[in-house]
């Protein structure tokens, strides 16, 4: 090999070997000239005539300051470039783990470091904040990266909960939130999942032209898989331009009560003949007892409006809501009533009416629910409600066009899992 050969040997520009190859990249002609010198000190002062990048990883208890310093930035410069980039961010907003790209000018005689050319920071997704050298100084600037719309497939299977689950393959907790929400009425998710049942969901989101998300949209579809069987959803928005979710046949998976008032809760005692653990005989349980810490919101099962709230014998604090003319619903045992809650209130469904207690004839703190039919208690886990909406016809028609389209897509999108979140990570 002649010498200019060695020389782009060991300057990069000739056989691939990436434990020789030197930052940057330097041009044949100037590579050639080092015939004339010795390569060590050449290769030396080749290095130093070229512009140098890194990428730092912010560290618990950094400040950008302590960044620019350990990169090798006279401390005026870093003090300077920090004071224009205050134009636009506050540095002192930096979080941990985030990267700062840091850009070296070519070292000179003249200068003991090399000098700041520019900073460059994400401070979060779809936003880039440079301060760049410029005629007269540091010159600052925010912008908006380029936005992408994409669909996220999520696929999984429940080991210990579905929160667990799911937010381990990076499943948003909102959408998560909302999913539960959606199954609530079918689903009573302290019960009814098992380890080894399944679940699948697709979202919209935006990612930015690094590849971080931006924000995340809609639900498009949703899955769970119970003891082998599906229940799937998707979201629709009717002619109307309400939005609900609805099963596989265009039924709307919102009924009239939620199954459960409380949420994380456990039944402790069921609805049917049962020993008095106060007055020690058997007589009639008249409603559901879910096992929950004093203060956990409980909230109305249903819309409608309160027949009765305040202190009600052994049933303590009490609040009773009607919802139509043949249901309502009881709550016993409460802390203290939620605020705007008073006879005659009208309350939304999902709405905190007051918090779990021990008031009344109690052994501990815990909700007792009541459903009631025509005046009377019957079992609230075997009530069932007809859907809160149906297609029909044309609406159905166009329901089914938009599901046919959610499960291609659903096809067509690759699954994310955690080998993925790895690399992306990485």
């Amino acid at each position: 090999m002649t010498a200019a050969g060695v020389a782009l040997f060991l300057l990069g520009q000739g056989p691939s070997h990436p434990e020789r190859r030197v930052e940057g990249a330097v041009p044949a002609t100037v590579a050639a000239s080092s015939q004339l010198q010795p390569l060590p000190d050449r290769l030396v002062e080749l290095r130093a005539m070229r512009p140098i990048s890194a990428a730092i990883t912010v560290a618990d208890g950094d400040t950008l300051l302590d960044i620019l310093l350990r990169a090798g930035v006279e401390r005026d410069e870093a003090t300077a470039a920090i004071a224009a980039l205050r134009r636009v961010y506050d540095p002192r907003r930096l979080k941990v783990g985030s990267k700062v790209d840091v850009d070296l000018g070519p070292r000179s005689p003249a200068l003991a470091a090399r000098p700041l050319d520019a900073v460059a920071l994400a401070p979060e997704p779809g936003r880039r904040v440079v301060t760049s050298r410029g005629a007269t100084g540091f010159e600052a600037s925010a912008n908006r990266l380029p936005e992408i719309r994409e669909f996220a497939h999520f696929a999984g299977t429940i080991k210990t909960s579905l929160f667990e689950s799911a937010t381990e393959i990076g499943v948003p907790p909102p959408v998560l939130a909302a999913i539960i929400a959606a199954y609530s009425y079918d689903v009573d998710f302290q019960r009814d999942l098992q380890p080894g049942d399944g679940f699948e969901l697709m979202i919209s989101r935006t990612r930015d032209s690094q590849g971080e998300v931006v924000r995340t949209g809609d639900i498009v579809s949703a899955d769970l898989v119970l003891s082998g069987k599906h229940l799937p959803i998707y979201r629709y928005v009717d002619s109307t331009g309400q939005v609900d979710f609805y099963n596989d046949k265009g039924e709307s998976v919102r009924k009239a009560l939620l199954r459960t008032p409380v949420d994380g809760a456990r039944i402790t005692s069921k609805f049917g003949m049962r020993v008095n653990p106060i007055l020690g005989f058997s007589m009639m349980h008249k409603g559901v007892d879910f096992g929950v810490p004093v203060g956990t919101p409980i909230m109305a099962a249903g819309a409608g409006a309160i027949e009765k709230a305040g202190d009600n014998g052994a049933y303590g604090l009490y609040v009773r809501i009607r919802h139509d003319k043949i249901h309502g619903t009881a709550y016993a045992h409460m802390s203290a009533l939620a605020k705007g809650i008073r006879v005659g209130a009208k309350v939304k469904q999902g709405q905190v009416i007051g918090y779990v207690g021990d008031s009344g004839r109690a052994t501990g703190p815990h909700l007792h629910y009541e459903v009631l039919v025509n005046d009377q208690q019957v079992n609230p886990m075997s009530v069932k409600f007809k859907s809160g909406n149906i297609l029909a016809g044309r609406e159905l028609q166009r329901f089914k066009s938009v599901v046919a389209e959610a499960e291609t897509r659903l096809a067509e999108t690759p699954v994310a899992t955690k080998l993925a979140l790895a690399k992306k990570a990485e």
